[in-house]
């Protein structure tokens, strides 16, 4: 089995910073050309500047996927710069933490806008494409997919929907040429953590519950997962989600 992607073509949300960095980059490295998609353009940049002596194509293409139409628009453009797509990398997300008696409708929509309907959109106009080059999908879960995670109710719900969605889908294509998979991280070292604001009056304790005995998970390790199953590597994965969370949920 190899991880060589040379003359493939694969998309990857939140490309601009950490784990959709990381992964196009690991991409890059096996050989693939890239569409970068994201809503920050400046790190779009910075990431294809760090991808300019990989010898592989990048293009970059600015959205915001809590958009319907631009997740649809992303495909678009990736099957229309490259004429194909080989791999779809849903790594793009963003977390709320609130008590949940006053979470803002707004914040609440929006975790599920990118972290939930942004894949389902993306894989709907991608899977076409994917069938026709045996491709895959990866989605970046969460340990929150697993394990009830306080303050952090829309995140939990967008998490727990993007893995059964995974498994639906897996189940849907079971007997066609493409396969469908997650991984779920642990808590990284990402601008999700650098941002990370408790609410008003949490409970640390609470909080503590769901960080891990063993500190957090390397970003290159998830994104080396990400490559393995985006690739012909990852051949015996399907409907899978594979748990890189230092063992949070292990018990």
């Amino acid at each position: 089995m190899t991880t060589d992607m040379t003359g493939k073509v694969a998309l990857v949300t939140g490309a601009a910073s950490g784990l959709g960095r990381a992964t196009a980059l690991k991409l890059a490295g096996a050989g693939a050309n890239l569409c970068l998609v994201d809503l920050n353009e400046a790190g779009l940049v910075e990431t294809a500047a760090l991808l300019d002596e990989r010898g592989v194509e990048v293009l970059i293409h600015l959205a915001d996927l809590s958009e319907a139409t631009a997740c649809s628009e992303a495909v678009e453009a990736t099957a229309t710069r490259f004429g194909r797509l080989d791999a779809l990398c849903n790594v793009a997300g963003l977390i709320y933490l609130a008590n949940t008696p006053q979470m803002p409708l707004e914040q609440f929509q929006r975790t599920l806008d990118v972290n939930l309907a942004a894949p389902f959109l993306l894989s709907q106009a991608a899977i076409p494409h994917l069938l026709e080059s045996h491709g895959a999908i990866v989605n970046v879960a969460s340990s929150a997919a697993f394990i009830g995670e306080a303050y952090a109710a829309a995140y939990c719900a967008s998490k727990w929907g993007l893995l059964g969605m995974t498994k639906a889908m897996a189940m849907e294509f079971v007997k066609q040429p493409i396969r469908i998979n997650a991984v779920a991280p642990g808590g990284m070292v990402t601008n999700i953590a650098t941002n990370f604001r408790p609410p008003e009056n949490c409970d640390f304790e609470l909080i503590k519950r769901f960080s891990g005995l063993r500190g957090t998970v390397e970003v290159d390790d998830v994104a080396d997962m990400i490559l393995l199953l985006a690739s012909d590597a990852g051949r015996g994965f399907h409907g899978a989600c594979v748990n890189i969370d230092a063992g949070i949920t292990a018990g």
